[in-house]
């Protein structure tokens, strides 16, 4: 039933239901009709068994005739008068007793009521109520009858009725059932015929949503959702392939050139280490791009994989500043590791420096004077690292974009970079549950911090 279309089972649903519907009903009404006209004619055969039994006792002992019930009865009453050893006394049919030994035994006793008796005269079976009689000093025996003939025919009328009226009513639920599942699948259609034209290329495009809030309308919700979902990771995806191709082209056209150069003049032997040079240094820059993109890339998919440990943040500080400060002091900076107290947090320790050690570049680069690493605790238990300088900090309204992708600043904290620096640093901090934020203040320089939550 899986591979039926939806409407053909509704229909057939439909179906098997009423088939189910009508067979307890009939079935109702089958039995709720004998047993009406079964107390129908229990209540007949009590009425003739008064009469019987005022005319019997109205009678002298011996004298007892049947003359005026005989011709009042044909082929489907009868009534019989036996003796208590089943002589019959008189009846309005011929042949012997009506009544067994068994059933005789309990008339003695008292009134009995039985179907199913062959009766001459009579057609069909008959159903017969039985009970004792007293004329003058003779107990005797009352039978009076009546064929169940009428009963039968108008229970097989009713089961005639549902045999004839069932498949029409079958069909009629069946092609309402259809016409009800075509129109429920109407807005699945108009989703489908949608869905078949939406190419993302234009944004904007969605579902139509079903007037009715009903489950079909909450599903086209959720479908315009996950549309906006993947609009959303398909333009931060052309927007970092467009950036990240732009950052390529540069170091590509300058190893080219350089390639260009030392093919077409040959050159001295410093000309070409120059150039060697000259070509290492790119390479290197295409090699740190490409980790980095892999980075971000990573990080925008939620896969940016961390392996936490506990790390003592003085000892992470330390370690971050002793490999930049020889290129600290290349660059005119001094690097500094503040106090800030013992502080152990679970991190993945590589990911960490590498963060920090992209601030302290950034630091070194484009500052001046004291950089500055300091570990701190925040009042809602987050571990605070920060790194500082005395340069001329970042541009007024660059916090808000400072950690997009491939942003740069506009004046002296952008130069030739990537862009991707602070970008990494957010990545990082993200992926340890935390953030990473540009910290605005009185004094000259810039102080960036990342929080990171502290789960020791």
């Amino acid at each position: 039933m899986s591979r039926v279309p939806i409407r053909i089972r509704l229909a057939a649903a439909f179906s098997a239901g009423l088939i189910v519907v009508m067979g307890l009903v009939g079935g109702f009404v089958y039995v709720r009709v004998g047993n009406e006209l079964t107390r129908a004619l229990d209540t007949s055969l009590a009425t003739r068994a008064d009469d019987l039994g005022t005319l019997v006792q109205n009678e002298q002992a011996g004298t007892i005739d049947l003359g005026g019930i005989k011709s009042g009865e044909g082929e489907s009453t009868f009534t019989q008068i036996l003796d208590p050893n089943g002589q019959v006394v008189d009846s309005t049919v011929a042949g012997p007793a009506v009544l067994d030994s068994g059933q005789l035994a309990q008339a003695r006793v008292g009134e009995i009521t039985f179907t199913g008796l062959r009766v001459a005269d009579v057609e069909a079976q008959s159903r017969a109520l039985a009970f004792p009689l007293q004329a003058g000093d003779r107990s005797l025996i009352a039978v009076v009858g009546a064929t169940t003939s009428d009963r039968e025919e108008a229970k097989a009328g009713v089961v005639r009725a549902l045999v004839v009226g069932a498949p029409f009513a079958v069909l009629l639920a069946s092609l309402i059932g259809y016409i009800l599942g075509a129109r429920a699948m109407t807005p699945v259609e108009l989703m489908r015929s949608r869905a078949r034209e939406i190419s993302l290329h234009e944004g904007g495009e969605r579902l139509p949503m079903p007037p009715a809030k009903d489950e079909l309308r909450r599903l086209a919700e959720t479908l315009n959702e996950m549309l906006d979902r993947i609009e959303e990771v398909l333009r931060r995806e052309r927007v970092f392939v467009s950036d990240a191709s732009h950052e390529l082209r540069s170091p590509l056209a300058i190893l080219k050139s350089e390639i260009e150069v030392i093919g077409t003049t040959g050159g001295t032997k410093e000309e070409l280490e120059a150039a060697l040079d000259s070509v290492g240094e790119e390479v290197d820059l295409l090699i740190r791009l490409a980790e980095d993109l892999l980075i971000v890339a990573r990080a925008d998919g939620g896969r940016l994989p961390i392996k936490r440990e506990p790390v003592d943040t003085g000892r992470l500080l330390a370690r971050v500043s002793e490999r930049h400060s020889a290129r600290a002091a290349r660059n005119g900076c001094r690097l500094v590791v503040a106090d800030g107290g013992p502080q152990t947090i679970q991190v993945d320790p590589v990911r960490l420096e590498q963060a920090l050690g992209n601030l302290v570049d950034n630091a070194v680069r484009y500052g001046a004077g004291t950089v500055t690493l300091q570990a701190a605790q925040s009042g809602d238990g987050e571990v605070l690292l920060s790194v500082s300088d005395q340069g001329e900090g970042f541009p007024p309204g660059f916090a808000t974009e400072a950690f997009e992708r491939f942003a740069r600043a506009s004046t002296g904290r952008g130069g030739s970079s990537s862009g991707l620096g602070l970008a990494i640093v957010r990545a990082i901090a993200r992926a340890h549950g935390g953030d990473a934020a540009i910290v605005e203040r009185d004094q000259p320089g810039a102080t960036v911090v990342i929080s990171i939550p502290n789960g020791i």
